[in-house]
């Protein structure tokens, strides 16, 4: 599964709601609106959409449970719990670690991704470098053009990833706790460790986008 094509990509305020529903279900929209700190009639488009697309369902009287396509024994729910990883992965962004900021700012908007995964000079993982990271590191430095993205990205003991055998259910979780758009999809390298660590070889990426997808295209396929 790609991230090309046209496809109905939820926000970040209908994901929210859909893993409030899952979480406090049965919950009436009044109690979503209070949650995320804004009105009810705000929330009425994004609900209308949620429900139409199978991932909540509505109850008169009762509240938003989650949704028809998503409960445990359906066949959109097998079809996500049997997903892998390498199944719905992407090809990875990369960039060697020691590319200048400025590289990382055209190579960013060029592939128009969110963050970029980078590497050493083996190929294996080196760190994560994301927009909100360059634009931190740029604002008011007059030199941050030039110097090299190791000085800007996070590091790899600090980088969640997943690997191609993990579920899709695995990954979602991941991005959700650790608060992330975007996982490196990596294999353990057959090079050298370092300190005592492994080494990562990275074969692809798993985006929010494609975890949005994901679940549309099952709930329209039900």
């Amino acid at each position: 599964m790609s991230e090309e094509g046209p496809v109905i990509e939820l926000t970040a305020r209908q994901l929210q709601i859909v893993e409030l529903v899952k979480a406090h279900a049965p919950i009436t929209g009044e109690q979503i609106a209070e949650m995320l700190g804004l009105s009810r009639p705000t929330l009425r488009s994004d609900l209308a959409l949620l429900v139409m697309l199978g991932l909540v369902d509505a109850k008169p009287k009762v509240g938003y449970t989650p949704g028809s396509a998503m409960t445990p024994g359906s066949q959109v729910s097998r079809k996500l719990l049997g997903m892998k990883v390498k199944d719905v992965q992407s090809i990875p962004v990369v960039v060697r670690e020691n590319a200048s900021v400025n590289d990382a700012v055209v190579m960013l908007f060029m592939e128009n991704v969110g963050s970029l995964i980078v590497v050493d000079d083996e190929a294996c993982l080196s760190g994560v470098i994301s927009r909100k990271d360059l634009l931190k590191f740029t604002l008011g430095n007059t030199n941050a053009a030039s110097m090299p993205v190791s000085m800007v990205m996070t590091r790899e003991p600090n980088v969640i990833h997943v690997s191609p055998d993990e579920s899709v259910i695995d990954a979602a979780r991941k991005m959700i706790h650790h608060q992330v758009d975007s996982l490196p999809v990596v294999v353990e390298s057959k090079a050298a460790q370092v300190s005592g660590r492994s080494r990562w070889d990275v074969v692809g990426r798993v985006t929010k986008t494609i975890m949005t997808n994901i679940l549309v295209d099952l709930a329209m396929d039900r």
